[in-house]
């Protein structure tokens, strides 16, 4: 409960984001889409910068996970490989945020990516703003069903 009180901000500011986010793409999946681009390229970038000038950020998230297994896991193995899990990590953001902009099948391999990335950090709990990413994972399924699959900047009456 403590944590609760502690990240009680950012936790609902992730949380209403995430809900404007899957009214968007119900509503304007193109719009979803550009902003879950950007997400990913952000959180990209973030992650590159973070990691390589201070590794140790990211143990931080061991005291906000609710399960013991990954709270072993960030201070057990992660904790000397940092900076290679989450470099791959960003890499692996960067390219969802490259394929979300593109058409047809990398556009769906970038959505299934997004999907398997949110559920895949669910278990940090608060640290990764759950539910946030739960209703994240849910508006990248409505961009991947909605949006026409055509690149990002074309829209159907252009073809």
């Amino acid at each position: 409960m403590e944590l609760l009180k502690e990240y009680l901000i950012p936790w609902s500011i992730s949380n209403s984001i995430s809900i404007l986010f899957l009214v968007a793409a119900i509503r304007k999946p193109k719009l979803a889409r550009l902003v879950f681009i950007l997400l990913f390229a952000w959180a990209c970038w973030i992650n590159i910068t973070t990691v390589h000038q201070d590794p140790n950020a990211y143990l931080e998230y061991a005291k906000m996970t609710p399960f013991q297994l990954y709270a072993d896991f960030i201070n057990g193995w992660f904790t000397s490989n940092s900076i290679l899990m989450v470099t791959l990590i960003a890499i692996a953001q960067g390219l969802i945020a490259i394929g979300m902009m593109l058409k047809g099948q990398l556009f769906q391999i970038a959505c299934l990516g997004a999907v398997i990335f949110f559920l895949a950090i669910i278990p940090l709990g608060i640290g990764s703003g759950f539910p946030a990413t739960l209703i994240a994972s849910i508006a990248i399924y409505f961009i991947w069903k909605k949006d026409d699959r055509d690149y990002l900047w074309r829209f159907k009456n252009e073809k």
